[in-house]
């Protein structure tokens, strides 16, 4: 076989490849809803049929759903192993959510320092909106909206990493993540003053990242989930302590 017959991949198999490459990228999250079929196939410079059998390969592989007349969805189920009944245990032992600070110790520190090595203006620029979003809702001290905004702040960071396996634990992990703050915040920020210095703890990590300081960034995460772990473990002593208080006024009546 002479040099000259080398086999040209099929353009849906290049179709294919690019809409895989956007999917790790995060260009198209889980359960986002792809262009219309002629929009991408304007986007892609190719003709709709060959886009068509692109989309009913990747359908078949179970990374995107088709729906009649509804369009095309990127599979929620994307990293579906993390919704392990395991995980749920971890939403009911109080215990475990001192692993899951531990671990996100490692997770964060490493997506600190490789965005402020690795991160490009559009990256910096989406983690201070994400920041300035977070920072609304604590003025506004809206709870629920404040920790949804919280997690996407650290899920912009981890974007930034442009490593595609840690953007996409962090992705996974988002509810049970979510699940965590909001547990951590609930315990934290009826105390005087805790709230305030976990918010500036987010202005420093961000500082950090948009310097592009990949160590200060990483001892900022560190410095960050310390003190929520701190701040946890002192409440649990206040805890401690009011049920013995209590149980001291029970026996003596």
């Amino acid at each position: 076989m002479g040099y000259n017959s080398v086999k040209q991949p099929r353009i849906a198999d290049v179709i294919v490849q690019r809409l895989e490459e956007m999917i790790l990228e995060g260009t198209f999250k889980p359960g986002q809803r792809l262009p219309p079929e002629r929009e991408l196939a304007k986007q892609f410079e190719v003709s709709r049929p060959s886009l068509r059998e692109a989309v009913q390969k990747l359908a078949a592989r179970g990374l995107l759903i088709s729906r009649q007349g509804g369009g095309t969805f990127v599979s929620e189920d994307l990293g579906g192993s993390f919704s392990d009944p395991l995980l749920e245990l971890f939403k009911t032992h109080p215990e475990a959510q001192y692993d899951l600070l531990e671990f996100r110790h490692a997770l964060e520190g490493v997506s600190a320092y490789y965005a402020a090595l690795r991160g490009t203006a559009a990256d910096r620029e989406t983690i201070r909106l994400r920041y300035e979003e977070l920072e609304r809702f604590h003025a506004r001290k809206a709870f629920d909206e404040e920790v949804d905004a919280d997690v996407e702040f650290h899920l912009a960071i981890a974007a930034a990493t442009h490593n595609l396996v840690l953007l996409h634990m962090m992705r996974a992990l988002f509810s049970l993540l979510r699940q965590h703050v909001t547990g951590n915040l609930r315990n934290i920020y009826p105390r005087a003053g805790l709230r305030e210095k976990i918010h500036q703890q987010h202005k420093v990590l961000m500082d950090a990242i948009l310097a592009g300081e990949p160590d200060k960034a990483r001892d900022a995460a560190h410095h960050h989930l310390a003190y929520v772990e701190d701040a946890l473990l002192e409440g649990e002593r206040e805890n401690t302590r009011l049920e013995r208080a209590l149980r001291r006024a029970d026996s003596s009546r």
